[in-house]
C-alpha cells in the first residue's frame, strides 16, 4: 500500500476500525500515533501490540471535541513526528432514536463527536501535514442511504461527504488528498449490536454475503493514505460489500 515510513495519526484508535487501522499501518511499516480520550485496558493492550510490531509508535490522549485539547495534541504531534504524512479521522459515535424522540442534547453530542471533531483535528493538523499527504475520514454508508432511527447520525455522516468534497479543493493546492471511507454494518462497531434478525436481513442485501470487518475498512484506509491513490481526492469509497 506504499505507506512504509509514513507518519500517521489515527483518532479513536484503541478499538474497532481505528484499532485495526492503526495496527495495519504499523505492520505495513508506518510510524503511528494513536489518539484516544482516555487510557484503560484497550489502550494498554494496543500499546503492547504496537511495541511488538516495532518501535516508533505512540499513544496520545485528547478529547477531540475540545479545541484546547486538540491544540495541545497538534503541538505534541509536532514534537513527536515533526510532520504527518497521513491523518485518519476515525473518532465517532452511533446513536439510535426515532426522530420524534430525538433530544437536542443528543443531536449536539452526535454532531460534536462525528463532525466537529473532524473540523478541529483537521484544521489543527493540516498545517503539519506534508505537501502530497493524505487526509482520510471514516464516514458511513448511512450517510448515502439514510437510516431509520438515525436522522442525527445520518446527517452527521452525510456532512463528512460535503466536508471532503469542499476541503479537497483547498488542500489540493498543496497536493494533499482528502477522501472518506464509508463502511457498512461492521463487526465490533456499535451498529453491529443489532438483533440477529436485523443482521440477517442486512447480510441478505449484501452482494458478498457477510457484514464488514474492521480489517476490510483498514485496507481501504491504507490505500487512500498510500502513494497508489495519488490522483484520488474528494471521493467517498463505499466499503459495504455491495448493499
Amino acid at each position: 500500500m506504499s505507506v512504509s515510513g509514513k507518519r500517521v495519526l489515527v483518532t479513536g484508535g484503541t478499538r474497532g476500525i481505528g484499532r485495526a487501522t492503526a495496527l495495519a499501518f504499523a505492520r505495513a511499516g508506518a510510524q503511528v500515533a494513536v489518539v484516544s480520550r482516555g487510557g484503560g485496558e484497550e489502550a494498554t493492550s494496543l500499546a503492547k501490540e504496537l511495541d511488538e510490531i516495532g518501535p516508533g509508535h505512540v499513544l496520545l490522549q485528547a478529547d477531540v471535541t475540545d479545541s484546547g485539547q486538540v491544540a495541545a495534541l497538534a503541538e505534541r504531534v509536532g514534537e513527536v513526528f515533526g510532520e504527518l504524512d497521513a491523518l485518519v479521522n476515525n473518532v465517532g459515535v452511533d446513536s439510535q432514536f426515532w426522530f420524534g424522540d430525538l433530544r437536542e442534547d443528543e443531536w449536539h453530542r452526535v454532531m460534536d463527536a462525528n463532525v466537529t471533531s473532524v473540523f478541529l483535528v483537521t484544521q489543527a493538523l493540516l498545517p503539519k501535514t506534508v505537501d502530497g499527504g493524505s487526509v482520510v475520514l471514516i464516514g458511513s454508508s448511512a450517510g448515502l442511504r439514510g437510516r431509520a432511527r438515525g436522522v442525527h447520525y445520518t446527517a452527521s455522516k452525510a456532512a463528512l461527504i460535503g466536508f471532503t468534497r469542499a476541503l479537497c479543493k483547498e488542500a489540493g493546492e498543496r497536493r494533499i488528498r482528502v477522501n472518506t471511507v464509508a463502511p457498512g454494518l461492521t463487526e465490533t462497531e456499535p451498529g453491529a449490536g443489532l438483533p440477529p434478525e436485523a443482521v440477517e436481513r442486512i447480510v441478505g442485501m449484501t452482494a458478498l454475503g457477510r457484514i464488514c470487518t474492521p480489517q476490510d475498512v483498514a485496507g481501504a484506509v491504507l490505500f487512500l493514505a498510500g502513494d497508489d491513490s495519488r490522483y484520488i481526492t474528494g471521493q467517498t469509497l463505499n466499503v459495504d460489500g455491495g448493499v
